[in-house]
């Protein structure tokens, strides 16, 4: 094991580890919107939109994330398209990530009991504010864990980034060993590097897991 390579390649992948994580968090950001979107259209049954968003659902879940890429940045500019390998890498986990959300925000909004809809509208509450008030935080509270999981899985397949030349952990990795030929060194440093991201976002999830199921059924 060659710890002076190490040493000098630690620079390269800090760079490396923030093109991942900004584009991950860019496309976890959106994936959380579309995935609210389509929880709701899915949720109060909004004809034609259900469909549609059903068959994006299906689409999404269905195709690997490097499928998706490769369709984005080799398929798109036959038809005049021209993204760039960060756009990419953005629009490809917020179109796999918002169905995985939507999913998590949709079994939460299932799990609110009908009581607690029936109550507020008996209070004099409309449905809008029924569903602001009373049916949509307690989705995001039941949504937590699935919405968590998600994030993970997201952040991990980031590492086919590479396959559409985004300088990602994964590409300077691959880089490293064509070039140096030193694997045990580059593929050590790859799982340190994803350690250092993905352990203290699991330690934080599980926190705030434990925070939201106190706060709902006491300590």
């Amino acid at each position: 094991m060659d710890f002076n390579f190490i040493e000098q390649q630690i620079p390269v992948y800090v760079d490396a580890a923030k093109v991942t994580l900004i584009m991950a968090f860019g496309g976890i950001l959106l994936a959380i919107i579309i995935g609210l979107l389509c929880s709701i259209i899915r949720y109060v049954r909004i004809p034609v939109l259900k469909q549609i968003v059903g068959f994006y659902i299906e689409l999404s879940r269905n195709t690997p994330l490097l499928i998706q890429l490769f369709f984005l940045y080799f398929g798109l500019p036959k038809i005049g398209i021209i993204l760039s390998s960060e756009q990419c890498a953005i629009i490809g986990v917020a179109f796999l990530g918002g169905s995985y959300m939507s999913e998590a925000f949709r079994s939460g909004l299932d799990n609110v009991a009908d009581i607690q809809v029936e109550s507020a509208l008996s209070l004099g509450m409309t449905k809008v504010q029924t569903f602001v008030h009373i049916i949509l935080p307690q989705a995001v509270s039941n949504s937590i864990p699935a919405f968590c999981a998600n994030i993970i899985f997201l952040i991990k397949e980031t590492s086919v980034f590479s396959a559409v030349a985004l300088a990602d952990l994964m590409f300077v990795t691959k880089d490293l060993i064509g070039v140096h030929y030193k694997t045990d060194e580059s593929l050590l440093m790859l799982v340190i590097a994803y350690l250092i991201i993905l352990l203290p976002i699991s330690l934080i999830c599980t926190f705030i897991e434990r925070r939201v199921r106190y706060a709902e059924y006491g300590d």
